[in-house]
């Protein structure tokens, strides 16, 4: 069964489009959820689904009620990570793609994760080259 990702509301439209486009199975925050629904509230949810979320807020692992529903309900969660617009952090995701299902084959949630784009730029019409993606919570040594 292919690996369902749900984009938080901080990625817009564009970026979930881009990854269906691609092939990916999404579910976009709007589809579920009021705009305002609380981070805990939608967290919670996912990992009832066991769907892997996909968000741009880096802070997120620092919110105490945040961080205690990611592990509480068992999360994995993916944190793009770059000043770019969604729908080159969008690209750069698909571009990773192979390494990420690796990443969430060999790590159970709960987890945090960051997923980075290619620090080299390419021409324009290239193909952004794999990012890479790295265990951010828990640190090793912290389960």
């Amino acid at each position: 069964m292919p690996t369902a990702y749900f984009t938080d509301r901080d990625l817009g439209k564009k970026f979930p489009d881009i990854l269906r486009a691609a092939g990916l199975s999404v579910e976009r925050h709007a589809d579920h959820f009021a705009q305002d629904c609380p981070d805990p509230d939608w967290l919670r949810e996912i990992g009832n689904r066991g769907w892997v979320a996909i968000t741009h807020d880096g802070r997120i692992r620092y919110k105490p009620n945040e961080l205690a529903a990611v592990v509480e309900h068992r999360v994995a969660l993916l944190v793009m990570i770059g000043h770019a617009p969604y729908a080159e952090l969008a690209h750069a995701f698909v571009a990773t793609q192979a390494r990420i299902e690796r990443f969430l084959e060999q790590h159970k949630p709960p987890f945090i994760a960051k997923v980075y784009r290619h620090s080299a730029s390419g021409k324009a019409n290239d193909l952004p080259e794999p990012g890479r993606i790295e265990l951010w919570y828990p640190q090793a040594g912290g389960r």
